[in-house]
């Protein structure tokens, strides 16, 4: 029954980082079209494969419904960002505008992927990769068809940021906090470490060779 009652809680609470985590990656998706100069259609491609990769590859994992193709919600607020996005001039949006709006969906991706593994009853340890393939594989794949060097290449804190915010997610559930605030502290936490790499070049030692 708590097990039931948890899940419950933790409903609405993956709703809404469902939301986030999709709309700002799109925004980052659409970004690097827009950077591209390419035409509306790749700008809503990129928006859509930035947003839904990685969760596609963790709904195949844990044996779920693949949840674009249950529900077209996602879809059109992808399309829909993008349309905005590729509106917009260039000259309006931040130098790295993409790097922060990929920070953003990386934390809150990470905890959202953590929590739906969970509520399928997949254990914690495989709960958290699940919540690094989410957070991470759909940047991976925007970079990747856009012929750009992966994120997973550069010396920076990327999947340590997500880390951080699954696992501070899953240690402050386990201890009895409340799903609303261990997903907000675990996603503020990751994004804010992600931020601090962004603004001072934070990275771990490369391997000596």
């Amino acid at each position: 029954m708590n097990a039931e009652l948890a899940l419950l809680a933790l409903e609405p609470v993956l709703r809404w980082l469902n939301i986030a985590g999709l709309a700002v990656f799109a925004v980052s998706g659409a970004l690097l079209a827009a950077r591209k100069r390419l035409d509306i259609i790749a700008a809503c491609f990129f928006a859509i494969v930035a947003a839904t990769g990685g969760g596609t590859i963790r709904d195949v994992l844990i044996d779920a419904p693949v949840f674009w193709m249950q529900d077209a919600a996602p879809l059109i607020i992808c399309i829909l960002v993008a349309i905005v996005v590729w509106l917009v001039p260039l000259r309006v949006w931040p130098i790295r505008a993409l790097e922060w709006f990929d920070a953003a969906g990386l934390a809150a991706y990470a905890v959202y992927g953590a929590g739906k593994a969970l509520s399928f009853g997949i254990s914690p340890l495989p709960a958290a990769a699940m919540g690094i393939v989410t957070a991470c594989m759909g940047g991976v794949i925007r970079d990747v068809v856009a012929g750009e060097p992966s994120i997973m290449l550069r010396n920076e804190l990327y999947v340590t940021a997500a880390l951080l915010a699954v696992f501070l997610y899953l240690g402050l559930a386990s201890a009895g906090v409340s799903a609303p605030w261990a997903s907000l502290i675990g996603s503020v936490a990751g994004f804010a470490l992600r931020g601090a790499a962004i603004r001072w070049q934070l990275a771990l030692p490369r391997h000596g060779g």
